[in-house]
């Protein structure tokens, strides 16, 4: 079976807890019957071949891993089809070239509120930009997120629900984006 979905898990493998080895997140997703199950690096993200839909995946997914870990943590499960929408989506394709560590793609379950972008907006400084589409919502810090208003918290409560982000590498050299750019079958997009 063919990879076809992409699943986020936020929150884990992020500061000196939440620690989740993908050997054990690639083990439990294929206890739940998944198949083609893949991680990338240390970053929650796993690519898996499944016949459920997505939100019906990402609910067993928080299962197992609530279970497991003793915690809840949030799973964003996309059709890996999808993400050539979301590459097409970037409103800022020359930051996302010049420097991708400063945009972030960030994804939600449920559509954002029509006020979300303006919500988010009012914590800006600094130049920092956000615009939602269908596919996710983008943020560009321009100096960095390190020291942004615009917070997770900030994004969970304007998005109307949890959400979790990727950079935007488009060279695919961290986290989230090389999902982004490969192929669900591994084949590098040009």
């Amino acid at each position: 079976m063919k990879i076809n979905q992409i699943a986020l898990i936020r929150g884990i493998n992020v500061g000196s807890t939440r620690k989740l080895p993908m050997a054990d997140l690639r083990a439990l997703a294929t206890g739940l019957g998944f198949a083609a199950v893949r991680t990338y690096i240390q970053s929650g993200n796993l690519l898996y071949a499944t016949a459920l839909a997505p939100e019906e995946a990402a609910g067993r997914l928080e299962a197992a891993l609530a279970a497991h870990l003793g915690y809840a943590v949030g799973v964003i499960a996309v059709p890996a089809a999808a993400w050539a929408d979301v590459l097409a989506s970037n409103p800022f394709p020359e930051v996302a070239e010049a420097e991708p560590t400063r945009l972030h793609a960030v994804f939600t379950q449920q559509a954002p509120p029509a006020d979300a972008a303006d919500r988010i907006l009012a914590a800006a400084r600094g130049g920092e930009r956000v615009v939602v589409t269908p596919a996710a919502t983008w943020v560009h810090f321009p100096t960095g997120v390190g020291t942004s208003k615009i917070t997770p918290a900030l994004l969970d409560r304007a998005l109307g629900g949890p959400a979790t982000a990727g950079l935007a590498d488009p060279a695919g050299h961290r986290g989230a984006p090389r999902l982004l750019i490969n192929q669900p079958d591994g084949r590098r997009n040009t």
